[in-house]
């Protein structure tokens, strides 16, 4: 029998850091909230011998500032699945409606992009496709950062918009509609088997802007994966080569998550959690006119200020989300 080489020896040790890095974030956090609630209590009982209204006023702040880690806390028990903690591929598609549709996906990439920010996640854009006279047609976005795709997951469905249409000269009101898909980030630590037989690679000129080298040479890349018919492409690099290693990323990632759907399903019986564009399952509205409301129809939680949203705040929804599914959301 042969002995473990080099290689394996290195690909073991980095699963057990791995191991160990995912312990100490669950550990940590823990850790810091009991001693802070030690401290907390040892301030309480100095109250409880002698009133001094500067230990008072210290306690209080301590009280209210444990409330909002405590909750974080009660949170990340709701991200327990093994791709919870990966980053996330984000994909963007207008519906039915032209530039009306178009403009709606773009400012959804924006939400998205503000609101990773906000968190701290690294956001980089894979591949874009512009509209003809404004808005998108696709984008996939890849956002790093621990938790994204647990965070994330709370997103993959239809999103419509209600407002006056700035594309339309009698100022009428306008429904439009994009469907967001949410894929886990493959690293390296997770192995997808992705055969070279399987894979057509077919290359093109980029339609986006980026000079003369871009739009002269065929440097943008298209993967199919014939037995599933899944189509990734990615034209953001100048180098063919950098955007087939990039779309190769893409592909694995969706196919991680066409295997957890194919899981789900065989489990419960239920259809996969795609969302087609049928836009009769909206996951939420955004109104901007003749009032301003955005509201989760899964959670029914309801936010009047729909700039602000739009800006990137989306916690109180994500963590609405996960505190009615939980562990089940996927």
């Amino acid at each position: 029998m042969s002995q473990p080489g080099f290689w394996d020896n290195a690909d073991s040790a980095r699963k057990t850091v791995e191991e160990v890095k995912t312990l100490k974030r669950w550990t940590q956090p823990y850790q810091e909230v009991r001693q802070r609630v030690d401290h907390a209590r040892e301030l309480a009982e100095l109250l409880e011998h002698e009133s001094d209204a500067e230990i008072e006023r210290e306690l209080e702040a301590e009280a209210l500032d444990l409330v909002g880690h405590v909750e974080r806390l009660v949170l990340q028990t709701m991200l327990q699945g093994p791709e919870d903690q990966l980053g996330a591929l984000l994909t963007i598609h207008p519906g039915a409606g032209g530039t009306e549709s178009q403009d709606w996906a773009e400012m959804l990439m924006r939400m998205y992009r503000r609101w990773a920010e906000r968190k701290g996640f690294g956001v980089s854009v894979l591949d874009l496709l512009a509209g003809e006279e404004a808005g998108i047609k696709s984008v996939s976005l890849e956002i790093t950062g621990q938790y994204a795709f647990g965070f994330l997951k709370a997103e993959k469905g239809v999103h419509r918009l209600v407002r006056i249409s700035p594309f339309d000269a009698q100022a009428r009101r306008h429904t439009s509609f994009a469907s967001v898909f949410v894929y886990p980030l493959v690293d390296d630590t997770i192995e997808i088997d992705v055969r070279d037989e399987d894979i057509r690679m077919d290359v093109f000129r980029a339609s986006g802007a980026g000079g003369q080298h871009v739009n002269k040479t065929s440097s943008a890349v298209r993967l199919t994966h014939e037995p599933t018919g899944i189509v990734v492409s990615c034209q953001q690099e100048r180098s063919q080569h950098k955007n087939k290693a990039t779309a190769l990323k893409m592909l694995k990632a969706a196919l991680y998550q066409r295997a957890l759907d194919e899981q789900e399903k065989k489990r419960a019986k239920i259809e996969a959690t795609k969302t087609d564009n049928s836009w009769g399952n909206q996951i939420r509205s955004y109104v901007f006119q003749p009032y301003t409301m955005v509201n989760d129809h899964r959670t029914e939680l309801k936010v009047g200020d729909v700039q602000r949203v739009m800006d990137g705040d989306l916690d109180g929804f994500i963590e609405a989300y996960l505190k009615r599914f939980g562990r089940t959301a996927r």
